[in-house]
């Protein structure tokens, strides 16, 4: 019998031929990632404890992104501790307020098909989209990993889902993310691996991967895995870095999964999940009418260069309704500059969008953004747990951009695809009254 793509990328980390389900292995690890907040403030006082060093400051990744920039004292002890422990420990690898770490790594090349990855952040599962492995571990583990460069996993059984067909206009990853959390649930692929397949999937770029394999972890998934291919290498190639022997890591077409799960995306309309779940997703319609006091772009989920460009499809020519305010936090300073490049900032910035630092920011209740009481969001980010976003009375609804961007020009939820139907601005202002 084959393998899956999850058990070819342990086997060739744990040394072995072969790994099945169940069995655990000790596996070594090819690259580290923290960030600031679960990393060096953490992890740090346990190495000292120890008396421990880093095993190879080479392989670790670190970033400075969820309390960035500072905005009190508190915040700025933790990125001075953060900056301290990549001095002392010699981390060239070191991006300090440059973006958020999901999106920051492969964009510095660091992920290559094949490889076996740990982040100290649950939504690592992003790496997925690359072709290698990898997940989110906490401090106590990672401080294992920095020590020995080793760390262990039970080898997960895979489901593999499958999309074949073609989006709607304004339709995006992040309805497919969505759309998979209500079908399947929160912790749907508990302890399993996701292996999104077809040719849907073999048709997007690499930011809609990342998206698919972000919101992974929203399933309850170790991993969120995609089979590299040339897409993978076009873009890893693009950043510097050579993708190696991509072709290799594939499933085998008799691999054994624990379930197969096939979709149409040509059915999937746009979605909005209500609060306080990501499951609580329905199409975004169901929802219309739902009066918004902000609109936040922002998040690894859903401000990256592809995100920002959805926005702008819906805000070029029109204006953020009044009483509604629209925050826009690009994922990287890499994004941020191409999206002023091309005048995609121009776009969200002319219809009265609001610009905030790079970062995780209001996704994790950090910084400017947070929401005070009986407050209503929509956001592209990830998660919409009570109190995430700030006061527990507040309400935060999920979406892509397009529905994101719809809400800022509505000042209420609508669906995205009344203003992607070449209505012009004037018509589709005067459809929201």
């Amino acid at each position: 019998m084959g393998l899956t793509l999850a058990e070819k990328l342990i086997a060739r980390a744990a040394g072995k031929d072969e790994v099945r389900p169940g069995e655990t292995v000790t596996v070594r690890v090819d690259l580290a990632m923290m960030h600031d907040s679960s990393g060096p403030r953490r992890i740090g006082p346990i190495l000292e404890r120890l008396g421990a060093k880093v095993w190879d400051p080479d392989k670790i990744v670190l970033v400075s992104d969820h309390w960035v920039p500072a905005v009190d004292p508190q915040s700025a002890e933790i990125l001075d501790i953060t900056r301290r422990w990549a001095r002392e420990n010699s981390i060239r690898a070191f991006y300090d307020m440059v973006g958020i770490c999901h999106v920051v790594l492969p964009q510095g090349g660091h992920l290559k098909p094949g490889m076996f990855v740990v982040g100290g952040d649950s939504h690592s599962t992003t790496g997925g989209a690359f072709g290698c492995y990898m997940f989110g571990v906490g401090s106590t583990d990672m401080a294992g990993v920095l020590v020995t460069g080793e760390t262990w996993i039970r080898v997960p059984e895979s489901i593999r889902i499958e999309w074949t067909g073609k989006l709607q206009p304004g339709v995006c990853a992040k309805d497919i993310n969505l759309a998979l959390c209500a079908r399947m649930g929160l912790g749907g692929a508990e302890y399993r691996t996701v292996e999104y397949t077809g040719s849907l999937i073999a048709g997007l770029d690499m930011e809609e991967r990342m998206t698919l394999s972000n919101m992974a972890a929203e399933l309850g998934a170790q991993a969120g895995l995609i089979a590299a291919d040339e897409t993978t290498c076009d873009w890893i190639k693009e950043t510097g870095s050579n993708p190696g022997d991509a072709a290799r890591w594939q499933s085998d077409d008799d691999a054994d999964y624990y379930a197969t799960h096939r979709f149409d995306a040509g059915t999937l309309e746009p979605q909005v999940a209500a609060p306080h779940s990501p499951a609580n997703s329905v199409p975004a319609g169901e929802h219309a009418g739902v009066k918004i006091d902000q609109a936040y772009i922002g998040a690894c989920t859903g401000a990256k260069l592809a995100d920002l460009r959805m926005a702008a499809e819906v805000l070029g020519g029109r204006q953020v309704a009044s009483n509604t305010r629209l925050l826009v936090a690009p994922a990287s300073r890499h994004d941020m500059r191409q999206a002023n490049a091309d005048g995609t900032l121009t776009k969200l910035m002319d219809a009265g969008a609001i610009m905030m630092p790079t970062g995780c920011g209001a996704c994790a209740g950090f910084g400017g953004g947070v929401l005070a009481e009986e407050e209503v969001c929509i956001s592209s980010t990830s998660r919409n747990f009570q109190g995430r976003m700030g006061a527990r009375s507040s309400k935060v609804y999920l979406g892509s951009p397009y529905c994101v961007a719809t809400a800022a020009v509505a000042g209420e939820i609508r669906d995205p695809r009344e203003f992607l139907d070449g209505a012009s601005s004037s018509e589709a202002v005067d459809q929201q009254k």
